[in-house]
């Protein structure tokens, strides 16, 4: 058969089998040989070592019941999984094609021995035109019967395994399309209540860089040089580090906005100075920052 789990791809398809359910070793291999109608069994040397190897790498875990391991995929194995999506949706592809190419090889099979046989078959007749149909004349056909018979059959499911594997591969695609979707929202809600966050503390950059760093105090008035400075920030806080694009993973622009915020505090603090008594102001500025992102995280959780 064609190498369809070359280059890891057998270990991808044992971590979408584990996805489904948690299964032991030989319900993995009866599962293979099923998605590939009986065309293809691996054998317990091939896919022990696998599981073994994905469980030293903290992707599944297992259980023993009634002397057997039952194996179970982890949060780890789950989000490789959800990582190579676009990549397990070709491989059902693939496996469709493969089931495919194999039927027919099957058939030309059964064609030759069905052709093979007839030439026999006309021989013998030549051979005995005369003669009354015997036992192996009749046990000719009927294994002629039985071939065609197998041969259809096997056409039959190779082609509703196809038409599965074929819808099973569009969904996966869907859903990686959706997934990416909802990361691409998720980093945009964040970095929105990063900048509300920033504003309602503050603005932590509006009131570090404006009352803090501008040499003010919180409670300064607007009309000051720290009040003005801190409402000038407050007012740009919607434009804030609008320049970091989402790059598709939340945990990333996370780390890009607080690498931001704290450049321009370290700036603004190199740039005018800092005393002791304005660290301990800012000291309850961050820590009231800290409280509210810790909120918005949990409630985004």
């Amino acid at each position: 058969m064609p190498p369809v789990f070359a280059h890891g791809r057998l270990r991808l398809y044992l971590l979408k089998l584990l996805d489904e359910a948690p299964r032991h070793g030989y319900e993995v291999i009866r599962l293979l040989e099923e998605r590939f109608q009986g065309l293809y069994a691996p054998s317990a040397g091939t896919v022990y070592p696998r599981l073994a190897k994905l469980e030293a790498e903290g992707l599944v875990t297992h259980a023993t019941e009634g002397g057997r391991k039952v194996y179970s995929i982890t949060d780890a194995g789950r989000a490789e999984l959800a990582d190579r999506g676009g990549e397990l949706a070709d491989l059902e592809l693939e496996i469709r094609d493969s089931v495919t190419e194999l039927a027919a090889e099957i058939r030309d099979d059964v064609r030759g021995a069905a052709g093979d046989l007839r030439r026999e078959m006309r021989a013998a007749a030549s051979a005995s035109a005369t003669q009354v149909e015997d036992e192996s004349w009749k046990a000719a056909k009927e294994d002629l019967r039985k071939a065609r018979q197998e041969w259809k059959e096997q056409a039959r499911r190779a082609k509703d395994e196809s038409r599965r594997a074929r819808e099973e591969a569009q969904q996966a695609r869907r859903q990686a399309k959706e997934a990416q979707e909802r990361a691409r929202e998720e980093v945009q809600r964040i970095a929105g209540q990063l900048q509300e966050q920033f504003a309602k503390s503050g603005g932590v950059l509006g009131s570090l860089a404006g009352a803090w760093l501008g040499g003010g105090t919180q409670g300064a008035s607007p009309a000051g040089g720290a009040g003005a400075a801190g409402a000038a920030h407050a007012a740009a806080d919607g434009d804030w580090a609008v320049d970091l694009a989402p790059t598709g993973d939340p945990a990333r622009d996370l780390d890009r906005l607080l690498d931001r915020f704290r450049d321009e505090v370290r700036d603004a603090a190199r740039d005018r100075g800092v005393t002791a008594a304005q660290v301990a102001e800012a000291r309850g500025h961050l820590k009231a920052a800290s409280g509210r992102l810790g909120t918005t995280f949990g409630a985004g959780a």
